[in-house]
C-alpha cells in the first residue's frame, strides 16, 4: 500500500510518558564498550553513578528504545517492514541530559521524501521534562519500493571529506558478546542475536546494531577531542552506509573544525568497508 504523505503529515503526534535511572544511562554506556579499563577515571564517568553524565546519543534508546521507530504505526504508513532500512540518525539535544528523569516524548512523521526507487520518511520525536525541552531525535527511514510519487527529493546531506589527513585516527574494538548487550537497551531485534536469524537476512552471523555503532563514535569524539565532557555536544548525525560484526574494529577518522567534528567509520579487518558516513558532531 502506498504512503498517504497528506495523511502521514496531518496525523496528530503520539504522546508517551518516558523515564530512565541512572542504571538504564549505566547499560547504555556499557553497552557501547565503556568502562575498559574498569578503573580508569575518563571511563568512570560513563559507568559510575557518582561520576556519572550522559551521552546524548542516549536519547535513542531512553525509554526502552521507542525513539528511533516511534512514528512508524502513523496513518498514511502502511509499508512491508521488510522493505524498511534505517538509514539515518540525528540528535539534537537542548541542554544536557539528566542521569536520572522522567519526559513527555512525542512521536510524528516529520517529512516524507521522493527518492525514485525508495521513500524516506522522517520520524521525530521530541522530549521535554518540567524545566523543558530535552531532545529532539531525528530517524530517516528507507521504504524500498514506495517511490516515485512525486513528492520533495529532500534535502542533500552528504559531506565532503577533507582534503587533508584526519587530525585523529583511533580504532575501537566490538566486543564478541557487544551486540547482546546493547540489546538490552531495548533493540531486541533478533538479527543482532540469533545467527539463524540473521542467515535469512542474508548474514553469515549476527550484526551489531547501527545505532551501537552510533554511540560508540560519539564516545571516541568526545573522548579524543572534547576532553570527555558530553555537555559540550549539541548535535550529532550520521548517515548508516554499512553494518560492522562483533568482534571487528572500528576505525574512526575525525577532522576538527571550528565547532564541529567531522568523522568517518570504516571496518578495519574489512579493507575499510564504510560503516558510517556523513557523520557530524557539533559542539561549544
Amino acid at each position: 500500500m502506498p504512503i498517504d504523505v497528506s495523511a502521514a503529515l496531518a496525523a496528530e503526534p503520539r504522546r508517551a510518558e518516558i523515564g530512565w535511572h541512572h542504571k538504564d544511562v549505566q547499560l547504555y554506556h556499557l553497552g557501547l564498550g565503556a568502562g575498559t579499563p574498569a578503573t580508569d577515571p575518563d571511563e568512570l564517568r560513563y559507568t559510575l553513578e557518582s561520576r556519572l553524565q550522559v551521552l546524548p546519543s542516549f536519547a535513542t534508546v531512553a525509554g526502552a528504545g521507542t525513539a528511533a521507530f516511534g512514528g512508524m504505526g502513523a496513518p498514511g504508513i502502511d509499508v512491508d517492514l521488510a522493505a524498511v532500512l534505517h538509514g539515518g540518525q540525528t540528535v539534537r539535544v537542548h541542554r544536557p541530559i539528566p542521569v536520572t528523569g522522567r519526559a513527555v516524548q512525542t512521536s510524528k512523521v516529520a517529512a516524507v521524501y521522493d527518492k525514485g526507487k525508495a521513500a524516506v520518511i522522517v520520524l521525530r520525536t521530541e522530549a521535554s521534562d518540567d524545566d523543558g525541552p530535552l531532545w529532539t531525535n531525528d530517524a530517516q527511514i528507507f521504504v524500498r519500493g514506495e517511490g516515485g510519487f512525486g513528492g520533495e527529493r529532500g534535502p542533500a546531506d552528504r559531506l565532503t571529506v577533507p582534503e587533508r589527513a584526519p587530525d585523529r585516527t583511533v580504532e575501537r574494538p566490538i566486543r564478541d558478546d557487544q551486540a547482546l548487550l546493547y540489546r538490552l537497551s531495548g533493540d531486541w531485534n533478533p538479527l543482532h542475536a540469533d545467527p539463524a536469524f540473521a542467515k535469512l537476512a542474508g548474514f553469515d552471523r549476527p550484526i551489531l546494531h547501527g545505532l551501537c555503532t552510533y554511540g560508540m563514535t560519539l564516545k571516541a569524539v568526545t573522548d579524543t577531542l572534547l576532553d570527555g565532557d558530553v555537555s559540550r555536544i549539541t548535535a550529532y548525525r550520521t548517515r548508516f552506509a554499512g553494518v560492522v560484526f562483533p568482534g571487528e574494529t572500528l576505525r574512526i577518522r575525525m577532522w576538527a573544525e571550528e565547532g564541529r567534528v567531522q568523522v568517518t567509520v570504516t571496518a578495519a579487518e574489512r579493507d575499510d568497508a564504510p560503516v558510517l558516513a556523513d557523520t557530524l558532531v557539533e559542539h561549544a
